[in-house]
């Protein structure tokens, strides 16, 4: 912005001085022609007044001194010279001039004045005056060289103002960029420091205003996720103690597993609610996560989890692995709960056989769940938050499922629209461990 700023003021500035200048010179030179001719008319006239009417008869004629580096010279009225200095015959402008008229002309590189010498109302002589032109081009010239050493001091003393005022001007957009930058890279604290230009400085306050309101919003919804998740643990934990105090002292054999069930529910719930927390805050990828578990763990473990709420609703839930290893360790709270999200959701909204297959892609893994139902409308939409795709739902779990993907350093997405086919790409690494939330 600096170079455009002093670019605009220079070329500002360089407009102006041709406008001015141009004029301006065209006006020196025909000034200075024009003085020259005055100045050889007054020299013509000054000579005229010394001429006696006997020249003709020999008396001699003391003319005046002629113009510096020019000719004063007296001719007859048949063209020669008498007195002074010029050529031997007159040129054009004497002849002219012995009709009785001063004449201004130019002559073999001369400028010249023929003025009449008149008696008796008849002209008894011409007085010429010349000057080389070259001695008054070198003047316009000369003149012309300061004109224009004066133009590029002016353009020079342009640059430099312009210079210092684009630092002025820049200088807070400058240091806004980079209060800006700082935003964008998490530092919400930060806030736009005070100019001397009022604009800038409406536009700070503006930017510091929606930081301020935006950081205070942030907070807000942290503490809530905060609060909400703290008050969940307590009565979670104490469930989960009650439920296991139960199994160990509880004999009936019909009530075990449903109180292993409910446990392992509970358990669920809190690895939810721990994956919502560490989702919500601003740096969740430096919160420490559990270990990662082994694919085929969490495949056995959906697999019991679904089986029974898709035969309830007379369905078909398959699920299995294809070209990959049952021990690559993945997140495995983070894609338990992205699964669960995307198997309700066929559950809900789809039809026919649900299957939940694995593909080996080397670094990473693919978890397709598939169903036998049709997706319509523009496909980005599912993931917009709210949208629930016209059935039941709050058109959350989708949005939840692709924020929990990126979390993971995954990627979520549909790929095919029939049948319905949502991919969730998880990276696996090479030392056998993997980041994710318990």
């Amino acid at each position: 912005m600096r170079q455009r700023v002093v670019r605009v003021a220079v070329v500002a500035a360089l407009v102006a001085v041709v406008l001015l200048a141009v004029p301006l010179a065209l006006a020196i030179r025909t000034a200075l022609y024009a003085d020259q001719r005055d100045t050889l008319e007054r020299a013509a006239l000054a000579g005229a007044v010394r001429v006696s009417p006997d020249y003709v008869t020999g008396d001699p004629v003391e003319l005046s001194a002629p113009p510096a580096g020019g000719h004063l010279g007296l001719y007859d009225p048949q063209a020669r010279l008498r007195a002074g200095s010029g050529p031997a015959h007159g040129d054009a402008p004497v002849h002219r001039s012995l009709g009785g008229a001063a004449v201004r002309s130019r002559s073999g590189g001369d400028l010249v004045v023929a003025v009449p010498v008149s008696h008796a109302e008849q002209v008894i002589g011409v007085v010429r005056a010349s000057s080389p032109i070259a001695a008054v081009r070198d003047r316009v010239f000369l003149t012309w060289a300061a004109l224009l050493g004066v133009a590029v001091v002016a353009l020079a003393v342009a640059v430099l103002v312009a210079r210092r005022q684009a630092r002025a001007l820049t200088a807070p957009l400058e240091d806004l960029s980079r209060h800006c930058r700082a935003v964008a890279e998490g530092h919400l604290n930060a806030r736009a420091a005070a100019s001397s230009i009022a604009e800038i400085d409406q536009v700070a306050r503006t930017h510091n205003e929606m930081l301020h309101n935006l950081s205070e919003l942030l907070r807000r919804e942290r503490d809530f996720a905060a609060n909400a998740s703290h008050q969940l643990r307590t009565p979670l934990a104490g469930l989960q103690l009650t439920l296991e105090s139960g199994l160990e002292q509880d004999d009936d054999a019909r009530l075990r597993p449903v109180l292993a069930e409910a446990l392992a529910t509970t358990r669920r719930l809190h690895d939810t609610v721990e994956e919502v927390l560490r989702l919500s805050t601003s740096r969740a990828a430096l919160r420490p996560r559990a270990a990662g578990r082994p694919v085929g763990h969490v495949l056995r473990a959906t697999e019991e989890r679904w089986h029974g709420p898709f035969a309830l609703a007379g369905r078909r839930f398959e699920c299995h692995a294809w070209d990959g290893p049952d021990d690559v360790p993945v997140p495995g709270g983070p894609v338990t709960e992205i699964l669960d999200i995307l198997l309700d959701n066929a559950r809900v909204h789809g039809c026919g056989t649900v299957r939940l297959v694995v593909r080996d892609l080397d670094d990473a893994l693919a978890f397709d769940v598939t169903d036998e139902g049709e997706v319509r409308g523009p496909a980005a939409r599912l993931f917009d938050r709210g949208h629930s795709g016209g059935g039941p739902g709050t058109g959350i779990g989708l949005a939840l499922a692709r924020d929990l993907a990126i979390a993971l350093g995954g990627r979520l997405s549909l790929t095919g629209s029939v049948p319905t086919t949502f991919t969730l790409l998880v990276p696996v690494h090479s030392e056998g461990a993997a980041d994710g939330a318990g």
